[in-house]
């Protein structure tokens, strides 16, 4: 990678000071006693000010950069009168042209993969030194800048494999979902045909080839949820959880009557949170529990409760069903990862989801056993996101 590819990467050059790489030279004019840092990306051509306190940050030519006759050789440099320096005697900043420096002293940004791409840099008009204390906190600065780059590298670079992700797990979903919905109205047309009240066998056939349709378009839906949960942004508001959970009730009407269950809401407050995604996370906890507590052979027993914390809101869903194994309940909230016999229906995305939606909100999710004997979901909502 050359230094201009480096330079690239962390997307710096043609915008604002970031807010932390400004506290970093402040912090840096401060250690060292000095009224000037700044922090310089330096390519090719150019040496670039992205952040600079007790000046304007600005741009200039390669040749007239004092940290650029440095930087081939990456080190701590500590200059006290840069008259006297034959790498900077004649340089514009020093002579006046460009500004009359005296005291410079520079540390380099070098990337983790080893490549320096500027320096972080202070200076004086007047004759100075650093004290060994001042030089190793200009040092420690100096790697902070990078870390604060990558950082937002990396934040960058999951940002646009979300955006990636997302439009295709929805063009995969469409593409999917045509043909299955096709298949589906074939196979409904086929069950309704007179000919199957004649035929068991083929009805029974045809039954369960409905159901598996319906499953693989409920598992298209989970996994374009899933990616849709990677790049929430959520809208927080003030949300009445017994709102939302009638809400869900209201979606989850056709299994709950199926299976007999029944579902209460212990206590209910408003808490902070986004409305749609705290609507999708209770939907999947609810019923998951449904869902697994109707695989234990049991008529499902459901409580939502609510707990007033210092700094949040607790929110637990309890089942009767069968405690999971404690050596699973982290496990399961990894993509793909079933708690579970292959008999109960899922891929193992719905825990993953909530996971995505509990962190967007900055909270904490997580799977004990119940005092009602089986599964307790639990997932922790902060006052301030």
């Amino acid at each position: 990678m050359t230094r201009r590819d480096a330079i690239a990467q962390y997307q710096l050059l043609g915008g604002p000071a970031e807010p932390d790489l400004q506290g970093l030279v402040e912090l840096a004019a401060t250690v060292c006693n000095v009224p000037t840092a700044v922090i310089n990306i330096i390519d090719d051509r150019m040496q670039h000010q992205v952040a600079a306190v007790g000046i304007q940050a600005a741009s200039c030519a390669r040749e007239d950069s004092m940290c650029a006759a440095v930087i081939s050789t990456p080190a701590r440099v500590v200059v006290p009168d840069a008259r006297l320096d034959p790498r900077f005697a004649e340089n514009a900043f020093v002579t006046g042209e460009i500004a009359l420096t005296r005291f410079y002293a520079s540390s380099p940004l070098i990337t983790p993969s080893g490549i320096a791409i500027g320096t972080l840099c202070v200076f004086d008009t007047e004759v100075g030194d650093l004290s060994d204390a001042s030089s190793r906190a200009l040092d420690l600065l100096a790697h902070q800048v990078i870390d604060v780059l990558e950082l937002r590298r990396v934040q960058r670079d999951l940002l646009d494999s979300n955006a990636q992700l997302e439009s295709f797990a929805a063009q995969v979903s469409h593409d999917l979902r045509n043909p299955l919905t096709a298949l589906t109205g074939f196979l409904e047309l086929a069950a309704d045909s007179p000919e199957m009240a004649d035929a068991p066998r083929a009805a029974r056939s045809l039954a369960r080839a409905e159901a598996a349709a319906g499953r693989m378009t409920s598992m298209v839906t989970d996994l374009l949820d899933f990616a849709r949960m990677g790049g929430a942004r959520p809208y927080m508001t003030r949300v009445d959880v017994g709102d939302t959970v009638d809400a869900v009730l209201e979606d989850l009407d056709g299994a709950l009557v199926d299976t007999g269950a029944e579902v209460t809401v212990e206590t209910s407050t408003f808490v902070r949170a986004d409305d749609t995604l705290l609507r999708v996370l209770l939907q999947n906890l609810i019923a998951n529990a449904v869902k697994f507590t109707v695989a234990a052979e049991k008529v499902p027993r459901i409580t939502v409760s609510v707990e007033t914390l210092p700094d949040g809101w607790r929110v637990t869903v309890d089942d009767n069903g069968d405690a999971i194994d404690p050596d699973l309940r982290e496990r399961v909230f990894e993509p793909m990862q079933r708690g579970h016999s292959g008999e109960v229906p899922g891929i193992g995305i719905g825990l993953a989801t909530c996971r995505r939606i509990v962190e967007a909100h900055r909270g904490t999710i997580g799977l004990d056993a119940s005092p009602a004997g089986g599964t307790r979901a639990w997932f922790v909502l902060p006052t301030a996101g």
